[in-house]
This record gives structure tokens, C-alpha cells and sequence, in this order.
């Protein structure tokens, strides 16, 4: 078996996401490529949490409704998910609180006879879980001393005690291939901000990008930055121009309410020329929502907000690689040109865990803004060819730095002069052209699948995964924008030579990618969309093609 799926739910408070990450790692310690979709409702306890596990012999960036293996912590694991079952799969539950066919253990029996906590139910069970596969005791062993260190006496006591009552059912057999670390979405982001030279992080906690304010405070010291949790999103914006003010890459996250909050501040940094780059996870609204689940609903937000007419840098990753490298972008972008930059994510892609492979993420140089070079008096927004002005930073004794919010001149006095205005305004939207122009050098766009084909899946963010691996298996071509704005028209049009019909694959309800681009002058020929807060599986989005090609 060298593709399966593994599906563990309870209730919230069962360390259903701790326990999926070590059945995560010991897959992966065999060799496997990992992909995790999370699904939990917005409780502190209670309700129901699930993940699916998927590992695979090749890279995988989407989950399968069908599950080879489910481990239930209580009866709604078995209710809600029997349906997922594939023939002759495995069943592992707890036989003090669940009524089941399959492998039982009663976990309730052996926490109290081990006097462990209720959280060790997800070790137990993923104990008897090693013991149906084949996966060696020492194997787990470690696991859970990396993921449990200052429990991992009492767990690996009770995962012992279910691994010895389990008995083989299934054989997962150990691939022959490099061994991938893993990491979410939220993560990979981090990481390629920190490479580009990120200094500062400030974000006020909203789901589902929080856990990038968890993972960089955590890493803070390690990293060399620094890492602020103001109290609310309008003071994270203002603190980030503030900080892009001083000289520093400073980078903000949040989701759309929390945008929302943060557009009169983006506004200020196009007008003053202050790089902030923001990542927006997406997540369903409107306001509230689903805070817990997932959509593709603020394209048009981000591509419009704010007061004014401004150039602005979107991208839309899709996968952790993705997140990685076009983080590293839009620091040096923002910081190069001196405007806001977006990272368009959801909760699909960052919450979602991915196998991590450096060698699909190219390096990039750290680069550097143009500074003054001290030959004639500064001027902070000097009237250039780019409309990039050489900063100075502060403190510097022998310049005069403003930072106005109002229209302006070369110098930062405000200004209401009608023939400045139109010089002021023109030179910020040619740092546009010029940002559009080098971009060209960056692979913008993605095809992927059956070249030939006269049929195209258009897709953006993370339905890139399930996209690209339902069409391989159709015979259909991927075409993937990443850049959304400055939108690299001419080489998106290059991809659709010879293209019959575009159908457009989207987690929202009007089909907005769609909408761009009908608005730029092609066809979309059919839409694909999925509103209820949760992703394409394989299955799903295989049939709705189907039907679409009928």
C-alpha cells in the first residue's frame, strides 16, 4: 500500500491535531509524502474534530473522501464518517464509549489504570494504530518523546499498553526515497519571510493565519526578530508603517475582518511609500462567518481596498513551496518598490500540512532597497524614472525623512497643487509598471498536466493540489496564475493558445478568478464552485468535472 488515508476525529479537546502531526511524522519517517486537511469547529471543547492524513509515494496536496483507516476517539467519528469507509478498511476504536465493527481498545480502561490525562486517549489510540501496520514500536517511541517531551513517560505507557492489545491487520510498507520535513502553509510563509530578511511580525490573532504569530513568536529569538501582538488590527497596521518608517522589513498578518480594519492603514503606506507586506488568510464570511473553515472570497477585497488609486503587489500561493518562495518575493518587492504587498491564503492552504521539498522552492537573494546617496539634498519622494525614491533612514542627521499621509511634494510637504498632484500620483502608479516589467522573469503563471490538452483547469491558491492531480489522472492542463496583480496578462494568454474550453475551479459563490478574467478581455467557458467552507476532495471535483465536460 503505497497511497492511504488515514481519518481520526473526536471532540475538540481530544489532541486531534497533535495526534494527526505524529501520525504525520511516522508516515513520513517511512518515506511517504504527507498532506493533512483539518476540519474543527469554532469550540474551545466539544463539537466535532477531525483530520485526514493522506501519504502517498508521490507528493500530494489534496485529500480523498475515501479513508483506508479511521480511528475513532467517540461515537460521532463512527457516525459521521462509516460512509467514508473503503472496502475491507481498518477500524480502530475506544470500546468504552464507542459501538463499532473493527479493532476496539478501551482507552478509557487504560487511562484510569495509568492515571493519564484525557488529552493521552490520541497516544493510546495511535499505539494500536502502529500495531495494525506494521510500524515499529521504536518508531513511535521516539515520535512521541519529539511531540510529547515533558509527558512522554505517561503516554508512551499507554500507547504501549494499546500497541500490545492491537493486533496486524494491515502492512504499510517502507518506501526507498529521501525523508521531506512537513509544514503548514502558516509555516512555509514564515519561513520565506525570515529568509528574505524580515525583522519584524505583527499581527493581532485571527484564524486561520494565528498560527504564524504562534510559530514566529516561538522562533523569535532563534530567527533574530522581533514579534508584536498589539491589540487590535488597526494598531498592527499602524505599528507595521511605523516600523517600515525606521528601516525595518516588517511583515503583518490577519483574515478578512481583520483586514478590514487594516485598509485606511494600507492606504497610508501606498501614499507614503511605506513597505508592509500582509498576509490575508481567507476564511468564510460575511463578517464572522466560518472562522474555523475555508473559502476564496477576498480576491476582489484585496485587489480594490483601500481609498485611492495605488500599485500594489497580490500573489496567491499554493502549495508550502509556494508559500515559501513567493513570501521571499513579496518582502523584496514591497521593499524594493516601496508599496503594500498582499499573500492571498485560506485556511485550506494554511493550516494544511504539506511534505516540504527545498529543491521545488529556488533560492532567492535578500534584497536590498536603493538608498540616498548623499550627493544632493534628500528628497524622500524624489520624482524618479521608476517612481522608486533612494531612502534614507532614520536617524540621519544630515536628512529631513517625512512621512505625510496627505498629498505631496518631492520633499513630503503637503501639497494641493493641481499640476504636483497628477506628478505625484503618476510617479507612485509607475512603480506598477515597472514591478509588472520585472516580474516578467518570474514564472507568474503554472501549467501543469497534459499539455496537449485542448481543455484547461483554471485555478488559484490552494485548489492548485487537487487541481493538478485530478487533471493528471483526466488528462486535462492545469494553467495556474500566481502573480494576481500586477496580473501578467501576455504570458497567461500564452498558456490558453489552442484552449477550447477554460473552466474555472473556485471556493467561493460567484467565481471571482472567473470574473478577473472575463474582465481582461477572455472567456471563461464554465465555473466550478464550492461555497460551504470546505475544499475539493479528489472525488468530488473528478465528478463535477465530469459533468462540466459533458
Amino acid at each position: 500500500m503505497k497511497d492511504l488515508s488515514i481519518l481520526i476525529g473526536g471532540k475538540a479537546g481530544f489532541g486531534i491535531d497533535k495526534g494527526s502531526s505524529m501520525i504525520a511524522s511516522l508516515l513520513s519517517r517511512l518515506g511517504y509524502r504527507i498532506y493533512i486537511y483539518r476540519d474543527y469547529p469554532s469550540l474551545i471543547r466539544g463539537g466535532h474534530t477531525f483530520t485526514i492524513i493522506r501519504a502517498s509515494e508521490n507528493k500530494v496536496a489534496a485529500h480523498s473522501d475515501k479513508v483506508d483507516v479511521l480511528l475513532a476517539l467517540n461515537q460521532d467519528a463512527i457516525n459521521l464518517h462509516k460512509a467514508r469507509l473503503k472496502e475491507n478498511a481498518l477500524v480502530i476504536y475506544d470500546s468504552d464509549s464507542v459501538k463499532s465493527e473493527g479493532t476496539g481498545i478501551a482507552l478509557g480502561k487504560i487511562l484510569k489504570e495509568e492515571n493519564a490525562t484525557e488529552i493521552a486517549r490520541n497516544t493510546a489510540i495511535i499505539g494500536a494504530f502502529c500495531k495494525a501496520v506494521g510500524i515499529e514500536w521504536k518508531i513511535l517511541e521516539d515520535t512521541v518523546k519529539k511531540y510529547i517531551p515533558k509527558e512522554a513517560d505517561i503516554n508512551l505507557k499507554v500507547a504501549l499498553r494499546a500497541y500490545n492489545e492491537a493486533k496486524p491487520a494491515l502492512k504499510i510498507v517502507a518506501l526507498k526515497q529521501p525523508l521531506l520535513p512537513f509544514f503548514t502553509g502558516n509555516e512555509s510563509a514564515s519561513l520565506g519571510l525570515v529568509k528574505a530578511g524580515l525583522d519584524t511580525y505583527i499581527s493581532y490573532p485571527m484564524t486561520p493565519t494565528s498560527p504564524m504569530l504562534h510559530f514566529l513568536a516561538a522562533q523569535a529569538e532563534r530567527f533574530g526578530i522581533k514579534v508584536i501582538h498589539p491589540e487590535s488590527e488597526i494598531s498592527v497596521m499602524l505599528m507595521a508603517t511605523g516600523a517600515a518608517y525606521c528601516g525595518e522589513k516588517v511583515a503583518v498578518g490577519s483574515s478578512g475582518g481583520g483586514f478590514c480594519l487594516m485598509t485606511e492603514g494600507l492606504s497610508f503606506s501606498a501614499m507614503a511609500e511605506l513597505p508592509v507586506v500582509i498576509v490575508l488568510g481567507q476564511r468564510p464570511g460575511p463578517s464572522t462567518g466560518l472562522p474555523t473553515y475555508s473559502c476564496q472570497t477576498e480576491l476582489h477585497f484585496a485587489l480594490h481596498a483601500g481609498q485611492g488609486e495605488f500599485a500594489r503587489f497580490m500573489v496567491a500561493p499554493g502549495d508550502a513551496e509556494e508559500c515559501y518562495y513567493w513570501a521571499q518575493v513579496a518582502l523584496n518587492m514591497s521593499g524594493k518598490y516601496q508599496l503594500p504587498s498582499i499573500i492571498l491564503t485560506d485556511k485550506t492552504l494554511a493550516e494544511g500540512t504539506f511534505s516540504f521539498d527545498m529543491n521545488l522552492a529556488k533560492p532567492l537573494p535578500v534584497q536590498d532597497p536603493v538608498l540616498w546617496d548623499r550627493k544632493t539634498p534628500y528628497k524622500r519622494y524624489l520624482n524618479t524614472d521608476s517612481g522608486i525614491s533612494p531612502l534614507a533612514l532614520v536617524p540621519d542627521k544630515d536628512a529631513t525623512i517625512k512621512a505625510n499621509s496627505y498629498e505631496h511634494d518631492e520633499s513630503g510637504i503637503t501639497t494641493e497643487d493641481a499640476a504636483l498632484t497628477k506628478t505625484m500620483q503618476d510617479k507612485r502608479l509607475r512603480k506598477g509598471v515597472h514591478l509588472a516589467k520585472e516580474l516578467e522573469e518570474y514564472e507568474t503563471v503554472k501549467v501543469y498536466g497534459n499539455a496537449n490538452s485542448d481543455t484547461v483547469i483554471l485555478c488559484w491558491g490552494s485548489n492548485k493540489g487537487v487541481s493538478v492531480e485530478v487533471a493528471s489522472k483526466m488528462g486535462l492542463k492545469v494553467v495556474q496564475p500566481i502573480v494576481l496583480e500586477p496580473f501578467p496578462l501576455n504570458r497567461f494568454k500564452e498558456t490558453l493558445k489552442g484552449v477550447k474550453k477554460l473552466i474555472a475551479v473556485e471556493n467561493n459563490a460567484t467565481g471571482q478568478l472567473a470574473s478577473l478574467i472575463n474582465g481582461l478581455g477572455l472567456k471563461v467557458d464554465a465555473k466550478i464552485l464550492k461555497y460551504d467552507g470546505r475544499p475539493f476532495s479528489l472525488e468530488e471535483l473528478e465528478e463535477l468535472l465530469k459533468g462540466a465536460l459533458r
